[in-house]
């Protein structure tokens, strides 16, 4: 019987649709603070419907992010956190890997927003300490740019943890990253860095099926995990996720029968991003047990 490595969804929009508070360019960073019980109960959740892989709820507490909204003082104690969420959650409902969570540092979808690449890789290495001792791998997710890759990836590399790299794709024409570079690219910028596998996200699931041949000849495990809006162009630097809206043929059913088809081209590591809830992962899980496929955790 084939394995398929099941993930959890997407937290951010999920938590603006269930905490009292309003959106904010911190984006679910804060309700780690406020409302913990959202992001534990979440967690919760996803594990339920099936995932066997839960991130960290720290994707907005990047320093620069954190440093832009004047709450530089909250790096720490959200790290922290969000790690201990993650262990509750796994302690309410099962045993799921927990992953690090390497995040663009300036926002998603925008490459054009970098500093030096020394830079960058002494603030991963800065979030990489941090999290380490608390999660089981380490996601560099969303990569929008090469740089940006190898960056995260080299600080996560430094702790010892497998380390899954995930490329952001351009939502139309050839597949590529959002900086206009092509994959295989990408992939040789990381050429002496160990991975565990390779994988795209929040881009639209017509993207990733595009992108999937040529991900799959780089060889090793792969994986995909879509998002769900209607566009992304909407999102500037410093604005809030109330601006994007969400597509109305994505269902959990819909989207299951996308993420099949990643599986059957190839992909082994299938899960959802920003609009992809509980009731999607469970619907994913379904189609995945009655095409034949076990629901398998990292080994």
């Amino acid at each position: 019987m084939k394995t398929v490595i099941l993930t959890d969804g997407g937290m951010g929009q999920e938590l603006v649709r269930r905490s009292s508070s309003e959106p904010t360019p911190l984006w679910s960073a804060r309700v780690l603070i406020d409302e913990p019980d959202l992001v534990r109960d979440l967690h919760a959740e996803f594990i339920r419907a099936g995932a066997r892989v839960i991130t960290i709820n720290t994707y907005s507490a990047t320093p620069e992010r954190l440093a832009r909204e004047g709450a530089e003082e909250l790096f720490k104690p959200l790290q922290k956190r969000g790690i201990e969420l993650a262990r509750q959650a796994c302690e309410q409902a099962g045993e799921a890997t927990i992953a690090g969570c390497l995040s663009p540092l300036f926002g998603s979808y925008a490459p054009a927003l970098t500093i030096s690449y020394q830079d960058t890789l002494d603030i991963y290495r800065r979030i990489v300490a941090e999290q380490a001792d608390g999660v089981d791998l380490f996601l560099c997710e969303t990569m929008a740019s090469a740089d940006e890759a190898r960056a995260a990836v080299t600080a996560a590399s430094e702790s010892g943890k497998p380390v899954w790299v995930s490329w952001t794709l351009a939502d139309h024409g050839t597949p590529r990253l959002r900086s206009g570079e092509a994959i295989a690219a990408a992939s040789r910028a990381l050429d002496g860095l160990q991975l565990a596998a390779r994988l795209v996200n929040c881009c639209r699931p017509e993207a990733i099926a595009a992108a999937l041949p040529e991900l799959i000849d780089l060889g090793g495990p792969v994986g995909a995990y879509a998002n769900g809006f209607t566009s992304t162009e909407a999102l500037k630097h410093g604005g809030t996720v109330d601006v994007l809206h969400a597509r109305h043929d994505l269902g959990p059913d819909a989207y299951a029968e996308q993420a099949l088809g990643w599986v059957e081209a190839g992909a082994t590591i299938v899960g959802g991003c920003c609009e992809v809830g509980p009731a999607h992962i469970a619907a994913l899980r379904d189609r995945l047990e009655q095409a034949g496929y076990q629901i398998s955790g990292v080994q």
